[in-house]
């Protein structure tokens, strides 16, 4: 497998920014980081998609407040509020500390750099803008790569340089790694 950082040295911000010093291990070498990534991919985005539809019901009942106060003025910005909110949600939250959205911690996956680095907001925009883009394309055929590499990745995780693993896996995997 490829070196891991050494949580022992690094303090938490320093470990998540590094987590192999070349490329994404090999699906042999550390199975556990990928085990189950398809599924879990699913069940994170059914919770984002939960959490966003929340998030658009508040932001829909709190807006028409203000589009009727301002008698309609306020109705375009709604509109490209509405468009940019999966878009700011998915963004903000992958390229954030956690290298997560929501879902994705409830399921215990981080998106990591191909080269081992987080992942920054540009990078996320880009992997986000991606994955929208695929999904408008080719709907439930999104995963459909995954299935014919080892790792897991999709589409927009191959053009955006990304990958995601298995967080806990990945932590227990650092820590045991430096602890014999």
């Amino acid at each position: 497998m490829r070196a891991i950082s050494n949580p022992k040295t690094a303090n938490d911000q320093n470990e998540r920014a590094r987590v192999w010093s070349d490329e994404a291990p090999e699906a042999l070498d550390a199975p556990e980081l990928y085990d189950g990534i398809r599924v879990k991919r699913l069940v994170a985005y059914a919770i984002d998609l939960l959490i966003i539809a929340g998030l658009l019901g508040v932001m829909w009942i709190v807006g028409m407040f203000f589009v009727a106060v301002t008698f309609g003025l306020l109705f375009p910005v709604m509109t490209v509020a509405t468009a940019s909110l999966p878009f700011a949600y998915h963004t903000a939250l992958i390229g954030g500390p956690a290298n997560a959205t929501v879902g994705m911690r409830v399921m215990d996956l981080r998106v990591v750099a191909w080269k081992g680095d987080r992942p920054g907001y540009a990078q996320a925009a880009l992997q986000t803008v991606l994955f929208y883009a695929s999904l408008a394309i080719v709907t439930f055929l999104v995963l459909a790569l995954s299935f014919f590499n080892p790792r897991g990745r999709c589409l927009h995780d191959l053009l955006a340089g990304t990958v995601t693993v298995n967080d806990l896996h990945l932590c227990r995997l650092t820590a045991s790694r430096y602890n014999t």
